[in-house]
């Protein structure tokens, strides 16, 4: 482009910036609604350029305050130093959620301080999270306090926490020493890992998930941007005719406009900075399911901040630019008030066919081939769902054409379509992309769920909390009678498990021995009679190395030592004269278990050391929170007690991550989709206010407009919706075929996603009903 050329770019361009900022009221509003338009937009995408951060923030504060999982020294034989410090696991759970604890005993004056904390606590007391503060002073935190007797004197820092919401306590403790076991209880010399662990590659269908995710949740801020800098498209045309009739050419014109969006864009982005930066500060108070930030995790990466500072006027010119290209701006008027000429299909079919076209080489790929083309997946998937947005105003336009009469408020409505539908398929435009998103994620998260969901293999009717109970601490015995007696408990089981050798030294052959009392043998294996000292066989035929070892009167061995070893604690134990055999339990509490099981009387006293124990506890249901009196009662024993609820099914944390992070995108666009609908609105009947004030004075009823309004909503989003729906299941049929799953459609999520869109703008017309009422008065007829 030469000199004069770029100098006449530039010029027109800052005319068309001086417009939208000196055209009067007229043009302040609308840029003004132009800026909250692409503010709303920018806002979401700098939370998003922000994401990759915070998550990288969580993991560097999670891996900063590590310390069970760095153990210097795995055993007792661990000797303090000035820099030592004893740590203790005591995480636990209320009311299904987590909270983080440890015990901390220094044993140093140069003991490594907990990151977040400015000194250690003293026994009896604790520093705890703001969220564990808060929780701790609400009415319903009596078994929570309970459980954590300790005094509260500080709060958890910024630097020890991976989320504002996060539950997380530090207790100072004595005596741990004799409790290290290099698991539960540890003793170290710093916090955080020592060195990088090496990252696994990720599964290809979950990088499929994650792509398309981000291309779902961006594409409706995308079009909602597009749609923002079209705010008062009729009004700024006519100017535009004004400056043709003083000499301006068609050229020049369209060039103004640009400079008006541009403008609004720019503005746009300022107020899409304080939206974001409004924004991040109120993140720092939201969870979404265990999900939350600090609002200083929220920076977004220069480099991506940048890209969407200028792709913003980028695009806002372009659009702009695009949407004159059929309007014919003359000095006597602009030729849009006649009837336009049809739509052009063919090259809106090219959008959907040209996704398809990228995505179907990679149909069948499944996990087996390598990774999926991360630019043919997001290229087809956003020509997809660009292809509803370029169908809509073509289907709007064919439908209503054909719409005849009825009541006058169907009139008004039907009319105002067939006149203008561009402006109302805009407005529906991003709802349907992202109900087509929603749709399409839905069937893939339900088709490759079961990839990523194992069961655990636990029967939940059989026990409800599984207890580890940690070495060094009272007898299982005991724990075991003490939980039967606590509040919640309808049964207790208390079972031991270790191994004995065949010899002393150097053992080759060795079974597994589980130890407990009647009661609690009968919940694995079908027992006829029992009594304490007897000794039994179980899964015999399928281990021929028990079957020999298991022979009546023969001495096995506990903590046989191996080569190199001379701690010659081995402990002798000889069989009774009768091993019974019995069968498994068909629903036992541990399935697939073989070797000996021994009632306690049959053990020798210097065994004890050696077995880990485990109590499963069977609630009672009619008593309300029996898991959480239940884990109150375990504490009480000891606090040491390591507690699990049992769950049928587990899933995949990376498929849970991802889960996680749509849910929180989908909340944020779903907000964004609310507020820019709105704003959408709120511009359309702005717009149309002499309109709607003329029709008052001839006595048209505010009930009538009212309910044409409601129409001209309701029409095109039912078209959307129905286009939506048809994109959405195409995409996820696709996609579900290229992760080699079969094609399955669960439609009640479906038509509830479908649902969610249609009540988001039902919810958008209901609340501009105040402002239209307002704008029918007759003011509104008012000129300058």
């Amino acid at each position: 482009m030469s000199s004069p050329a770029v100098r006449q770019w530039y010029r027109d361009l800052a005319m068309g910036l001086r417009f939208a900022f000196t055209g009067g009221r007229e043009g302040w509003v609308r840029a003004v609604l132009t800026a909250v338009g692409v503010g709303l937009g920018v806002a979401l995408l700098l939370l998003t350029t922000a994401i990759p951060n915070a998550m990288a923030t969580r993991e560097s504060r999670e891996a900063a305050r590590q310390d069970l999982g760095i153990t210097y020294y795995e055993n007792g034989d661990s000797k303090p130093t000035d820099k030592s410090l004893i740590v203790a696991d005591t995480d636990t759970e209320f009311q299904y959620e987590e909270i983080r604890g440890r015990l901390l005993e220094p044993e140093g004056a140069d003991a490594p301080l907990p990151p977040g904390l400015e000194k250690f606590p003293a026994p009896g007391e604790m520093v705890v999270s703001p969220a564990l503060a808060e929780m701790l002073e609400s009415d319903d935190a009596r078994l929570l306090r309970g459980r954590l007797p300790y005094e509260t004197v500080g709060t958890i820092g910024e630097a020890g926490l991976i989320g504002s919401k996060e539950l997380a306590y530090f207790a100072g403790a004595d005596g741990l020493a004799k409790r290290i076991d290099g698991s539960v209880v540890a003793r170290i010399e710093a916090f955080g890992q020592t060195e990088e662990q090496p990252e696994e590659p990720m599964d290809p269908v979950l990088l499929l998930l994650t792509l398309v995710v981000f291309a779902v949740l961006l594409m409706p801020v995308a079009v909602f941007i597009a749609t923002a800098v079209r705010f008062g498209g009729e009004q700024r045309d006519r100017r535009l005719a004004a400056l043709r009739l003083v000499g301006s050419d068609g050229r020049m014109t369209r060039r103004i406009a640009a400079g008006e969006a541009l403008a609004g864009s720019v503005l746009g982005l300022a107020f899409g900075t304080v939206f974001f930066l409004l924004g991040r500060e109120i993140a720092g108070s939201v969870q979404i399911l265990t999900f939350s930030v600090f609002p200083s995790y929220l920076n977004p990466s220069p480099a991506l901040a940048l890209l969407v500072a200028f792709a913003v006027p980028a695009a806002a010119v372009a659009v702009t630019l695009f949407a004159l290209r059929g309007v014919v701006i003359e000095p006597l008027g602009v030729v849009r008030t006649a009837k336009p000429a049809r739509r052009r299909l063919w090259w809106r079919l090219l959008l959907p066919l040209g996704g398809l076209a990228l995505l179907s080489p990679m149909i069948g790929q499944g996990s087996d081939n390598g990774q999926f083309n991360e630019f043919m997946v997001i290229g087809g998937v956003v020509l997809l769902l660009f292809g509803v947005t370029a169908l809509l105003p073509w289907v709007v336009e064919a439908f209503v054409a054909r719409l005849g009469s009825g009541a006058v408020s169907w009139q008004l409505a039907v009319r105002r379509l067939q006149l203008g539908s561009g402006s109302a398929a805009r407005m529906v435009n991003g709802i349907a992309v992202a109900v087509a998103g929603a749709v399409a994620l839905q069937m893939l998260f339900s088709g490759v769920e079961g990839r990523f969901t194992e069961s655990t293999g636990l029967d939940t009717t059989r026990a409800q909390l599984e207890l580890a109970l940690p070495q060094g601490g009272a007898p299982v015995s005991t724990v075991g009678e003490k939980l039967k007696q606590a509040k919640g408990t309808d049964t207790v089981a208390a079972l031991s498990t270790s191994t004995v050798s065949a010899t002393r030294k150097a053992p080759e052959e060795g079974t597994e021995v589980t130890v407990g009392d009647c009661v609690s043998l009968r919940e694995l294996a079908q027992i006829p009679s029992c009594e304490d000292g007897d000794v039994f066989l179980m899964g015999a035929p399928e281990d021929p190395t028990t079957v020999t070892l298991a022979t009546a009167g023969r001495t096995l061995y506990f903590d046989a030592s191996y080569k190199g070893e001379e701690r010659g604690a081995e402990v002798a134990w000889k069989l009774p004269g009768e091993v019974k055999k019995v069968a498994e339990r068909p629903d036992s509490l541990r399935t697939a278990m073989s070797g000996l099981m021994a009632t306690p009387g049959a053990l020798p006293a210097k065994a004890e050391p050696f077995l880990y124990s485990t109590v499963y506890v069977r609630t009672d249901p009619t008593v309300p929170d029996a898991l959480d009196e239940v884990r109150n009662a375990a504490v009480a024993i000891d606090p040491l007690i390591r507690t699990w609820e049992w769950e049928t099914t587990r899933q995949v944390d990376e498929f849970a991550t991802i889960q996680t992070g749509l849910l929180v995108g989908a909340a944020a666009v779903l907000a964004l989709i609310g507020a820019s609908l709105l704003v959408s609105q709120l511009e359309q009947l702005r717009e149309r206010r002499k309109l709607l004030s003329a029709l008052v004075a001839f006595g048209t009823r505010r009930r009538t407009l009212g309910l044409s309004v409601l129409w001209q909503t309701a029409v095109p989003i039912a078209l959307g919706l129905i286009l939506a729906l048809s994109f959405g299941l195409a995409l996820g049929a696709v996609l579900l075929r290229m992760t080699s799953v079969p094609v399955t459609i669960d439609w009640a999520n479906v038509l509830a996603m479908t649902g969610i869109g249609g009540a988001v703008v039902l919810l958008v017309t209901a609340l501009s009903m105040p402002p239209l009422m307002r704008m029918m008065r007759p003011e509104g007829l008012r000129t300058e």
